[in-house]
């Protein structure tokens, strides 16, 4: 039997990036957004404010486009500082490249396992899906969704007890499936 997890966001990740007035490293994004319009041409930027001291910083979304380039719907939801657009624009690897910026997703995510109890079953198959691309470490999920240490699971994987087409070490953002042997 195929179980189904999800690895969902619960809220935008931190914004990585230095404050040119404290130093500090850590931003946070709210969702609001700043668009300034010179005749035919847009500019448009995701507010972030700066953990330790408060000030604003830019991210670009776009730079001296044409108007007439810009999607309404993406103008009003803009306008309206959808915080959905925040995090699918924060996804986005052209405006983190444009803005020279890395994104922290610790405690900005969880794992939905649906509430199923399988200690007792002899093989496990588990799909783990994600809602965003959220880069985690396998084993740390397999290891929450099973409920083990992840030394346990790295000791599965050495004895062939673990077993997936995906590599294990290292991080994924992508879905994967795994089937575990007691």
């Amino acid at each position: 039997m195929l179980e189904n997890w999800v690895v969902v966001p619960t809220c935008l990740p931190t914004v990585l990036r230095r404050c040119h007035a404290c130093a500090s490293e850590r931003f946070r994004a709210n969702g609001k957004f700043r668009i300034n319009a010179n005749h035919k041409l847009l500019d448009a930027w995701l507010l972030v404010l700066c953990t330790a001291c408060g000030e604003t910083a830019k991210l670009t979304v776009f730079e001296r486009t044409n108007v007439r380039s810009v999607r309404p719907q993406m103008l009003d939801r803009m306008h309206d500082n959808d915080p959905g657009l925040a995090a699918e624009l924060l996804q986005d690897p052209v405006v983190r490249r444009r803005s020279r910026v890395a994104l922290d997703w610790d405690d900005a995510w969880r794992l939905d396992t649906g509430g199923s109890d399988h200690p007792d079953r002899e093989v496990i198959d588990v799909s783990v899906r994600f809602a965003a691309r959220i880069p985690v470490r396998p084993v740390r999920l397999i290891a929450e969704g099973c409920g083990l240490s992840r030394s346990g699971v790295e000791k599965l994987i050495a004895d062939g007890k673990l077993v997936s087409a995906a590599r294990l070490s290292g991080k994924l953002s992508g879905d994967f499936t795994f089937t575990l042997r007691r």
